[in-house]
């Protein structure tokens, strides 16, 4: 069986403010062909569909969309489901219809999907967090763990588990959720999970929603079934294989979603496997139809070239200017009339550290001057006569309020 692994589309998302949807059409209309270049029996998509849980008609009509073309009128199973960003009500809310087309949606780690025809395949068994298909005359167990937040793990586990039990270590209830449920695999299926969490050792970008604090919603590796011939997860936008587990992967988001994100190649995973032999894995690398970079510029006039230089290059840019003064107003309208798609400008004070630790010794400083520095670095301009008056008239009525109290 040959099974297209992928994640972390967060269709709708932003960039700065800027919208990323119309790379994410172009994502999905090769996503579309590569699956069907490469004859995928199965698709596999790990959670993060949306880049939030209220998603623009426009993010929802693109995910249908791709899902009808993938499944080609039910001849291949998709597999969906969701992660933190994603709703899991309403991300399972078209499920009587998919199904007809052999669309799985899976929201919580509680869900079940329903026996009997999916598309052209059968779903054999299921029950809470597992799914066996047939396919193409091969069988399937998959173990299904949609982002399992600390409340929705207890739910499944509240059941079958002691109140002592269920204090273990989120990463320990996690493993024996696993461990549980690894009882459904057999010798004579094709054995995978999926998930969408993270797992210790992985590494992260700037772009994803922290879903630990501290550590405390991280799972060891350890934690992963052992007998599982493949684990699909999604979360982490950098592709990667957990380190020490020749059977794990995180297939990263499609797009760069951030500037920690320049150096990373997008990818999804092709797995072809059969019952009782290891997986072979490969990957697919995306294009990249507008890449960020980072631009690092000695004056203001250097990057006023720069960006006359590249006006035409699709890219988005975050722009670092060296200067001895405040970069003005008509300066900043000149480089975005030059160059479009400027994320951000960032001016870097010469004869100053880069990060400005003078700006946090506020000891020596009076509310107006460190709100004035505050201010340039997140406009990259100084605050005019009548916003200073304005904070300082309303930092006094704050300070005499205090006074008062």
């Amino acid at each position: 069986m040959r099974i297209l692994h992928t994640s972390d589309w967060h269709l709708g998302k932003n960039l700065e403010g800027a919208s990323r949807m119309d790379e994410q059409e172009q994502f999905i209309k090769d996503f579309v062909d590569i699956v069907e270049e490469k004859n995928a029996d199965m698709v596999i998509i790990a959670g993060d569909i949306y880049d939030n849980s209220n998603p623009p008609a426009r993010a929802e009509k693109m995910f249908y969309r791709a899902l009808k073309e993938i499944c080609n009128g039910g001849e291949r199973i998709v597999l969906v489901i969701a992660g933190n960003h994603d709703n899991p009500e309403r991300l399972v809310a078209a499920s009587p219809l998919a199904y007809e087309q052999g669309v799985i949606l899976l929201g919580r780690p509680k869900s079940c999907a329903e026996i009997g025809r999916c598309g052209k395949h059968e779903i054999l068994n299921a029950g809470e967090g597992f799914v066996e298909i047939e396919v193409n005359g091969e069988k399937i167990v998959i173990i299904t763990l949609p982002y399992p937040s600390e409340k929705r793990l207890n739910e499944v586990l509240s059941e079958s588990i002691e109140e002592e039990e269920r204090q273990k270590s989120y990463s320990a209830r996690v493993g024996e959720l696993f461990l549980s449920l690894s009882e459904k695999y057999r010798e004579d299926t094709i054995n995978l999970a999926v998930s969408h969490l993270f797992v210790l050792g992985g590494e992260e970008s700037d772009s994803e929603r922290q879903i630990q604090l501290g550590g405390s919603l991280a799972v060891s590796a350890a934690a992963i079934p052992e007998k599982a011939q493949y684990v699909a997860l999604g979360h982490l936008h950098k592709p990667q294989r957990i380190k020490g587990r020749s059977n794990c992967f995180y297939s990263g988001s499609p797009l760069q979603y951030s500037k920690s994100e320049v150096g990373y190649t997008k990818c999804c995973y092709i797995v072809d496997v059969k019952a009782g032999k290891e997986a072979e894995v490969d990957k697919i690398n995306f294009k990249n139809y507008k890449p960020i970079e980072v631009w690092k510029c000695e004056s203001v006039d250097e990057a006023i070239k720069k960006c006359e230089e590249n006006c035409d290059k699709e890219i988005w840019v975050y722009l670092e200017i060296k200067t001895d003064k405040y970069i003005t107003q008509e300066d900043i309208k000149i480089m975005k009339s030059l160059k479009k798609d400027i994320l951000e400008i960032r001016p870097i004070i010469k004869g100053k550290d880069e990060e400005n630790e003078d700006f946090y010794n506020v000891k020596e400083k009076s509310m107006g001057e460190l709100f004035k520095e505050f201010y340039v670095k997140q406009r990259m301009v100084e605050p005019n006569n009548e916003i200073m008056e304005l904070f300082l008239s309303i930092a006094g009525k704050e300070e005499g309020e205090e006074h008062e109290a």
